[in-house]
């Protein structure tokens, strides 16, 4: 439990977190968050991390002198990028050897063939969008490689997603995240990063669920 309340506080006071960092290691951070971030995006088993609130810390420390700003967008969208053809590459490489059979009670070829079809035509603005919702940007492209979706539009997308994702959320920080209302209500901001794309997903798989069963 000490380990999950450690999660939940470094997650929701994460300003604290790296904004002590910075005072007592500092160029060393930016090792730091690019651990993070291409973890977060790179290892299915690892959707918990923060994502979305850690750029927007980033960018808000970034308009107070603490970091660099192009440097830190740089920095975090490589790791953005790799980790997202990491986790693809994991897909790509485990999906056939798990389902190598045609069909069985634990795989429908039929179904596999779906989900490459819809990675091939939907799938680059699957990952797109997938780059703002959290736990969803962790698994997308493990699916994607499952599915078979071409290396090359998988990486147009990832780059496309994750300059957007990185650039825009750290912009963010950079312009907004040192107003006294936003710094005063940052924990809450935090909350509404993770929740309100998280419902917005569950929805949308409810939704699409509920279409494909009905006749």
């Amino acid at each position: 439990m000490d380990i999950l309340t450690f999660m939940l506080d470094f997650i929701l006071h994460i300003d604290r977190y790296i904004e002590g960092f910075v005072q007592t290691y500092g160029v060393w951070v930016y090792a730091l968050l690019f651990l993070i971030i291409f973890v977060e995006t790179g290892l299915v088993v690892m959707p918990f991390l923060p994502g979305d609130s850690l750029l927007f810390v980033v960018g808000a420390m970034c308009g107070v002198g603490l970091m660099d700003y192009g440097l830190s967008v740089a920095l975090l969208w490589v790791a953005a990028v790799a980790g997202n053809q990491t986790n693809y590459t994991i897909g790509r490489f485990f999906g056939p050897k798990v389902f190598a059979w045609e069909d069985s009670r634990f795989f429908n070829r039929r179904a596999f063939d779906q989900a490459h079809a819809f990675y091939e035509r939907y799938g680059g603005i699957t990952l797109v969008a997938a780059r703002f919702m959290p736990f969803v940007r962790t698994f997308a492209p493990f699916v994607a490689g499952v599915a078979q979706m071409t290396r090359r539009k998988f990486t147009f997308f990832d780059v496309t997603g994750g300059a957007l994702w990185v650039g825009g959320i750290v912009s963010a920080g950079y312009f907004f995240g040192n107003i006294p209302w936003v710094k005063g209500n940052l924990e809450k901001i935090i909350w509404a990063l993770i929740l309100i794309p998280s419902a917005l997903a569950v929805f949308g798989s409810w939704k699409a669920s509920r279409n494909s069963a009905t006749p």
